[in-house]
């Protein structure tokens, strides 16, 4: 059916291109046509695309007539010439009529913009550090009017329209203005609120009509498999947790107790009958559990939403909305201000690395590689079929600087674990040769990735005083967790993959061949101090066949968790901090899996039981006790006492802090053969005694410990002049301190 305009249609009326352009959806910037606008002989005339009305009126606020407008189009379009007195910015109202329903409405296109041009000028800069408070959807009141401002950045397109419910998903109803300078698209929408579903629909550059995309700024998303973006505005919580936050500001991480929990949401318990739990019952089971095992830190698994829940979180497309899995933003807030109520800090997993290729998300989102980089050498990611973002582009690092930086402030989150740091650095990472493109210099760093990364780290740094940045960094990089202005990336911390790889190599051999890989647990001394590392135990090492932590350990049963029990007490006594995948306090047996629950029932047996007791207990003495934490990332807090004992596969080092401070004696003993009488060196004389030993009947152990005081005696051992004697036990690792 042709849409030409009316034989009545009045000669002071739009031309015929403009009407054809508003009902074809072709509309680049409707602000030109739709509202009021001078006819040709002077006055106002008023265009409206009203596709469901057969009438429409305009009416001032207070419900009197102004002028009937006439329909000049039969798709919708209405047009009227108003009185002499109403200009751009009379208000009005819209009186529209089909059949017996009858509705009014504001107008959208009577309103100006809600955006500013330092707005445009500081999108453009990829200056912008609160982003999220222009662009996505924020309920409003505008020109004394009830409201959702929309705004979104696709510079390249031909023309950008909020939809939803509230226009039948019709992209030719509420086409957004062109903001020509950085290349927005804003509405004011009268009349909708919070809870509305709505999506962008694009036409690109070419002329093409997108998929339907989510908003990349959305607080709210539907809950996957849907897609749609939900009117939120900023969460609504109160939070009562300015004890914890004025804290956290005054000081850094590296001198403190950090020990982590890591945590997916949606496996680490569910309810009875396998259902996923919300945030709020999830945060009240957490609170209690972290809080008994006197671990200082949880950290989630990625929680911004994302559409395949295989992929973790790792593949999000909302950067700045928690996952709608769980519950609310507002659930999300309280369980993270509950956790600091309880004194338990709360690390996020943030993904800048890349981003999915869903056709509802970032990529092609104007029709052009906007996000990412348009060549797959550049902009593909051959492991994980997946994105990777132009970070040399201001608008794409703003955006993504932001999306840290708004989990720090608005969620009061305390960390952000960046991920696949590595692939950020490296333009040849897992590529062949011939499948990346050298930098400017002929080199294979990411100069824009390392600029990016740089430039996260300073502004989390000025914003967020005491929050922290910890990098998945697993290659030699030099100066991940130095300063900037020192040279370094900025990182506070670094987790040390290196160490990880190694320990775990060891302690899978059978304990009569360690002795020929006795310097896998010796070698990362050499090197603790190049970063400021966090020793990480994974989800990664439980997962994709690796197998469980408890199952990974060589020998029959017992030999099982007495190897998992005196890794634990090796791992949590050698510099660093500390960081665990559920279940692996307990000896998860079965491999991770995220569709169910861990296996809870397990601590029935004393053995699992007794794991638990001891990361527990774990928990406490590093916490407690200054030498094995203070010094953390400075050299003089650790020496070796004999780390050459390969044939006896025992380790044994010192761990200090200043001089007022009790040192600690840490032995461990990796074979199954107890060592009667075992001789060591001391730091000091006097009386000591045996702070933990993991193979205590307590933690499932057999026993062999070491009770009351332990007599120190003026003969050489270990180059020392003082020296003990004790029972080492099989398979263990032993505390000692001094009785003071």
């Amino acid at each position: 059916m042709t849409t030409n305009a009316s034989d009545t249609m009045p000669a002071s009326a739009p031309d015929a291109s403009r009407i054809e352009a508003i009902i074809r959806g072709r509309m680049g910037d409707p602000f030109e046509i739709l509202g009021p606008h001078k006819t040709d002989g002077g006055a106002m005339g008023l265009t409206v695309f009203a596709p469901d009305a057969a009438e429409v009126r305009a009416l001032t606020p207070e419900g009197d007539e102004i002028a009937p407008l006439t329909r000049i189009n039969p798709e919708g379009v209405f047009w009227g010439e108003m009185p002499e007195g109403f200009d751009y910015g009379t208000p009005y109202r819209l009186a529209m009529r089909a059949g017996d329903h009858s509705w009014e409405r504001d107008d959208p296109y009577r309103f100006t913009p809600v955006l500013g041009e330092m707005d445009e000028y500081l999108v453009a800069e990829g200056r912008h550090e609160e982003i999220w408070k222009r662009l996505g959807a924020h309920p409003v009141t505008h020109e004394g009017v009830e409201g959702v401002s929309f705004a979104v950045w696709a510079p390249n397109a031909r023309r950008v329209s909020v939809v939803g419910q509230f226009n039948a998903w019709d992209g030719r109803r509420h086409p957004l203005r062109r903001r020509f300078g950085a290349g927005l698209w804003e509405l004011f929408v009268p009349g909708l609120a919070m809870g509305d579903l709505y999506k962008f629909e694009i036409v690109g550059a070419h002329g093409d009509l997108q998929p339907l995309k989510a908003d990349p700024m959305s607080f709210r998303q539907e809950q996957p498999p849907a897609t749609g973006s939900i009117v939120h505005g900023m969460h609504r919580h109160d939070w009562q947790d300015g004890d914890w936050m004025e804290s956290r500001a005054k000081g850094s991480l590296h001198d403190k107790p950090v020990s982590i929990y890591e945590v997916h949401l949606g496996s680490w318990r569910r309810g009875a009958d396998g259902e996923v739990l919300d945030y709020d019952t999830i945060g009240g089971l957490l609170v209690d559990y972290l809080t008994e095992m006197n671990f200082t830190h949880v950290e989630f698994m990625p929680v911004s939403e994302h559409p395949f829940t295989g992929s973790w979180g790792y593949q999000p497309v909302g950067l700045f909305a928690p996952t709608s899995r769980y519950g609310t933003p507002e659930q999300f807030a309280a369980m993270v201000d509950r956790l600091h109520q309880a004194g338990i800090g709360v690390i996020v997993d943030w993904v800048p690395a890349h981003f999915p290729s869903d056709a509802h998300g970032l990529a092609n989102f104007d029709g052009t590689a906007l996000y990412e980089h348009a060549d797959p050498r550049q902009g593909f990611h051959q492991d994980w079929n997946t994105l990777i973002y132009n970070f040399g582009r201001n608008e794409v690092a703003n955006f993504l600087r932001c999306s840290g930086t708004f989990w720090l402030d608005k969620y009061h989150i305390d960390a952000l674990r960046v991920d696949a740091v590595a692939s950020m650095l490296y333009l040849d990472y897992s590529r062949n040769e011939g499948e990346w493109i050298p930098n400017q210099y002929g080199g294979r760093e990411n100069l824009d990735a390392i600029e990016f990364l740089k430039g996260t780290n300073h502004q989390v740094e000025a914003r967020t005083p005491g929050a922290a940045t910890i990098a998945e960094e697993s290659t030699a990089f030099p100066g991940v967790s130095r300063p900037v202005d020192q040279g370094g990336l900025g990182f506070d911390f670094k987790w040390n993959m290196g160490w990880m790889h190694d320990s775990l190599s060891y302690i899978q051999n059978d304990p009569v061949h360690r002795k020929y890989n006795h310097h896998q647990m010796t070698f990362s001394i050499h090197y603790a101090w190049s970063e400021n590392f966090v020793l990480p135990i994974s989800h990664d090492e439980v997962v994709h066949g690796k197998g469980s932590l408890l199952n990974k350990m060589p020998g029959d049963r017992w030999q099982k968790f007495a190897n998992l029990r005196a890794y634990l007490g090796f791992m949590w006594t050698h510099p660093g901090k500390k960081l665990l995948f559920m279940g692996c306090e307990f000896g998860q047996e079965r491999e991770w899996n995220h569709d169910v629950s861990l296996d809870w029932h397990l601590l029935e047996d004393e053995k699992h039981k007794g794991a638990q007791s001891l990361v527990r207990d774990l928990n406490r003495v590093y916490r407690d006790e200054k030498a094995l934490h203070a010094l953390d990332c400075d050299p003089h807090g650790f020496e070796w006492v004999d780390g050459a004992d390969d044939e006896r596969s025992i380790f044994a080092f010192l761990r200090k802090a200043d001089s007022g401070t009790r040192p600690a004696l840490v032995i461990s003993n990796m074979t199954p053969v107890v060592r009667e009488e075992y001789h060591i060196g001391l730091p000091e004389g006097g009386d000591w005694v045996e702070l933990l030993n993991t193979d205590d009947e307590a933690y499932g152990g057999s026993g062999v410990v070491n009770t009351g005081k332990l007599k120190s005696r003026q003969e050489e051992c270990h180059g020392r002049s003082v020296s003990l004697s004790l029972r080492l036990p099989p398979l263990a690792t032993v505390i000692l301190v001094p009785d003071r």
